[in-house]
C-alpha cells in the first residue's frame, strides 16, 4: 500500500498525558491540530477526560456549570440501571424520550504537543485552551490550525446541550489564545480554513448537520473577516454505495499543492466505520472540484484504529507537506494519535490525475 503508517504508531496515547484533575482520568487523546512553528511539529491534542468513579454501576458525566457569572467543573451521576437512559455509545448517554436529551462521558480540553523529528513528542502536563462559557459546557473537541496573514488560527466544536457550534480563536505564540466568539451556529463543524484569501474572500468548508432531509455533507462559504460567513453553496456529497455513504465532512485544513487546494476528508459508512480520502478543487475558484478519491486513502485496519474507545475510526484534523510527501496526522479509534505519510507521485496517482 502506498500510505506508509509510521512503524511507532500510536506517537500520542492517554498515558502519555497527566490528568487536569485529581480525580480525572485520560480517555482519549486524539482529534490534534498540527502546524510547523518555530522549527517543531506542534499538535494541539483534544485530551477527553472522564471521572472516575468506584460505583461499577454508576457513570459520573463532567460538565461545565454557571455560578455567579463563572463556569466551573460539576460532575452528574447517571445510574446505569436507569432505564430511561440509553448507554449503548461509549461517548454518550441518551434521554429515550421526546424530547431527548445527550450527555457526553468525557469533557474535552486541548493540550500542546511537541516534536523535533514529527514523531517523538513531549505533552504539556496543563491544558492550554479549555472550556470556559456556555457554549462549551460539554468540551471544546477537534481543533483545526490555519496559519493565515502571519496569526495561527484555531478552529474549533463547541459542545453543549444547544448543540455543537464551531467556535474561533487565534495565537501567536501558543502561549496565550484569544477566543473570538462562534463562527457557525449548531448543529455545525469541520470547519476547514484556506489558508489565504482567493478572490478577496477568506473561504472554509463546514459541514451542517440537518435534522430533517438530507445528509450531513460538505458546503463551503466565504467570508470578508472570518467572523461572518455568506455564500454558502453545497460543496460535495455522500456517495451511493461504499466507504463514505453516511456522511463526509472537511478533517485537514486546506493545502495549497500545484494541481489545486488539497482535502484531507473523513467519510461513515452504513457501520459507522470512519476512513479518510482526498480531494482537490481549483486553486482560482474554490467551489469547484477537480479530483476526488473513489476510494479511501486511509481505512482502518492496523490494532489501534479498529480497537480502542470507538472501534474502526480514523479522523485527521491536521496534515503537513513537507519533503514532497503528505503527512498526515491522525486520531484513531477516538483513542490515540498516529501519522501516515504518502508520497506525492502516488498521492496524484491516486486522484486520477493526469500529469
Amino acid at each position: 500500500m502506498f500510505v506508509q503508517r509510521n512503524q511507532q504508531n500510536p506517537l500520542i496515547t492517554p498515558k502519555m498525558v497527566k490528568p487536569s484533575q485529581k480525580n480525572f482520568k485520560v480517555e482519549g487523546t486524539f482529534n490534534a491540530g498540527v502546524v510547523e512553528f518555530e522549527g517543531q511539529i506542534l499538535q494541539l491534542v483534544r485530551v477527553a477526560e472522564s471521572v472516575i468513579s468506584s460505583n461499577a454501576t454508576e457513570v459520573n458525566v463532567p460538565l461545565l456549570a454557571e455560578y455567579n457569572g463563572e463556569y466551573v467543573i460539576e460532575v452528574k451521576v447517571f445510574s446505569k440501571d436507569d432505564p430511561e437512559y440509553d448507554f449503548s455509545d461509549p461517548r454518550l448517554i441518551v434521554l429515550k424520550k421526546n424530547p431527548a436529551k445527550v450527555f457526553l462521558t468525557s469533557l474535552s480540553h486541548f493540550r500542546i504537543a511537541r516534536s523535533d523529528d514529527g514523531v517523538n513528542f513531549e505533552i504539556d502536563e496543563v491544558p492550554c485552551f479549555f472550556p470556559d462559557n456556555r457554549y462549551e459546557l460539554f468540551g471544546c473537541e477537534d481543533p483545526r490550525i490555519t496559519l493565515i496573514e502571519g496569526t495561527y488560527y484555531i478552529n474549533y466544536s463547541a459542545v453543549s446541550d444547544f448543540g455543537i457550534t464551531t467556535g474561533l480563536a487565534k495565537t501567536q505564540d501558543f502561549k496565550t489564545f484569544e477566543k473570538l466568539g462562534l463562527i457557525f451556529a449548531p448543529d455545525n463543524r469541520d470547519v476547514c480554513f484556506f489558508p489565504e484569501k482567493i478572490n478577496g474572500f477568506y473561504w472554509a468548508l463546514h459541514r451542517p448537520a440537518p435534522k430533517h432531509f438530507g445528509s450531513p455533507e460538505i458546503w463551503i462559504a466565504k467570508s470578508p473577516d472570518l467572523m461572518h460567513w455568506g455564500d454558502h453553496q453545497r460543496l460535495l456529497g455522500c456517495s451511493t454505495d461504499g466507504w463514505d455513504t453516511l456522511k463526509i465532512g472537511g478533517g485537514a485544513p486546506m493545502l495549497k499543492t500545484p494541481y489545486g487546494w488539497l482535502q484531507v476528508y473523513h467519510g461513515v459508512d452504513a457501520n459507522e466505520r470512519y476512513c479518510l480520502g482526498a480531494f482537490l478543487t481549483d486553486l482560482n475558484d474554490p467551489t469547484k472540484i477537480i479530483a476526488r478519491s473513489d476510494k479511501p486513502l486511509i481505512e482502518p485496519t492496523a490494532s489501534y484504529e479498529i480497537d480502542g474507545f470507538f472501534a474502526d475510526v480514523v479522523f485527521s484534523c491536521g496534515a503537513l507537506i513537507k519533503d514532497e510527501c503528505l503527512h498526515i496526522y491522525y486520531g484513531a479509534s477516538d483513542e490515540t494519535m498516529a501519522l501516515a505519510v504518502i508520497n506525492y507521485d502516488q498521492l496524484w496517482h491516486y486522484l486520477g490525475l493526469e500529469l
